[in-house]
């Protein structure tokens, strides 16, 4: 989440920087979410097709066993690609969004929706390919898994807080990982056997230090497992710190172990890290920065470098979110109001980017980036446009080439291709 993009229905709190007066709603969903709206009926939406017949899933593996991930199709045969969005937005989708891709051209077409799973802004897969998860980002948040065999629904659980925006799958399959926005808390919930969740063993707080500027309180944007495995991070935008605990893999608590404090009124957002494991990249929404961080793992400490520019020349802009390249050579940032992906040459084995400039979104509000699994493809999720674009990624010089007309979906926050 954002503070120019979501409404979170309900709560309390005065007008500010939290909170768009006379409405209840945060001004992070209110701005994005609204103005979206408004944006996306201009749009015309993919008549959506009935969905394909889906691979089977296989055994289910025994508890505690780690299981490979499924192999994958042919290069030339369309994947499938998961979209989210908000339920509750006007002019927002009804569920999940069910898509394929061409992984050779990058053309998107839609296979329908799996309803049932309300506000499901973001979007994570199990190692082993079976199972999808996605936020409930409500007021009384939850975290709901979804079968991919058959597309069923496997239950919701409870995350203990307010606007979940971020989750993410533990590598060893056996963990899920929330962030709550509203109420800037993380949550761990157990995954059995069959990619169900459990009820949650753990969720913490971040009840200091003090909000930064402009901040009513805390707001845990993103909860993800550093590349050692042992630690497991949480980036709080509200409290300008990212947070670092080992989590107990037997019985799924959390122990915190380190803090890392970013400029007061940076607003971190995400953290990606480079494939070599001792450096990370930061995106600032608030203060439109990026920073490059420094990780020790045994320790599991970050520390946060100097601002740097996030190619937006001036004005409103608000970094969204870093991808790095499989072999670390390139890193991309999706810019909300620039409406652009700046590039980056990463070097000195990942401790220094350098900005090589920008390409248009060719879509508006950039909320979330991710790559094809073989890098040929980057996916933009354009909030505001309701669109999803695609390019293709050069991987000798990190060049991205617009693949086509961008796809409508409603509202698009999330696109997630396997």
């Amino acid at each position: 989440m954002d503070e120019e993009e979501r409404a979170v229905r309900g709560g309390s709190g005065a007008p500010g920087r939290d909170r768009e007066p006379g409405t209840g709603w945060s001004r992070r969903r209110f701005v994005g979410a609204v103005a979206g709206a408004a944006a996306v009926v201009a749009v015309p939406v993919t008549a959506a097709e009935p969905p394909g017949p889906a691979a089977p899933a296989g055994p289910a593996p025994r508890a505690g066993e780690r299981t490979a991930a499924r192999p994958p199709r042919g290069p030339d045969r369309p994947r499938p690609l998961y979209l989210g969005t908000y339920t509750s937005a006007e002019g927002g989708g009804a569920g999940i969004g069910l898509a394929e891709y061409d992984p050779a051209t990058g053309r998107i077409t839609g296979r329908g929706t799996l309803t049932g799973v309300p506000d499901p802004s973001y979007l994570a897969v199990h190692p082993d390919g079976r199972t999808l998860y996605a936020v409930d980002e409500r007021q009384d948040g939850a975290v709901t898994a979804v079968r991919l065999a058959d597309r069923k629904v496997l239950g919701a659980r409870g995350t203990g807080g307010a606007a979940p925006c971020h989750l993410s799958v533990h590598p060893g399959g056996r963990w899920l990982l929330s962030a709550n926005y509203q109420s800037g808390s993380v949550a761990v919930h157990p995954i059995d056997p069959s990619g169900a969740l459990g009820e949650r063993t753990a969720v913490v707080t971040h009840s200091s230090p003090a909000p930064g500027p402009g901040q009513q309180g805390p707001h845990a944007h993103q909860f993800a497992t550093a590349p050692d495995g042992g630690h497991v991070l949480a980036v709080d935008l509200g409290t300008d710190t990212i947070y670092s605990y080992r989590l107990d893999e037997r019985r799924g608590t959390l122990t915190e172990v380190a803090r890392a404090h970013a400029r007061p009124g940076a607003g971190p957002r995400h953290l990606t890290f480079h494939p070599g494991g001792r450096h990370a990249y930061l995106a600032n929404e608030v203060d439109d920065t990026v920073a490059v961080c420094a990780y020790d793992p045994p320790t599991g400490r970050l520390t946060i470098g100097d601002p740097q520019p996030s190619g937006s020349s001036g004005g409103t802009n608000y970094p969204a979110q870093f991808l790095v390249t499989a072999d670390g050579s390139y890193a991309f940032l999706a810019n909300r109001g620039h409406n652009s992906i700046a590039r980056y040459a990463v070097e000195d084995s990942g401790a220094r980017l350098r900005l090589l400039g920008t390409v248009p979104v060719a879509g508006d509000f950039p909320r979330q980036i991710a790559l094809s699994p073989d890098g040929r493809l980057l996916f933009a999720a354009n909030q505001r446009s309701g669109t999803v674009t695609v390019f293709h990624v050069d991987p000798e010089g990190g060049g991205l080439r617009l693949a086509g007309e961008p796809f409508a979906s409603p509202v698009a926050v999330c696109a997630l291709p396997l």
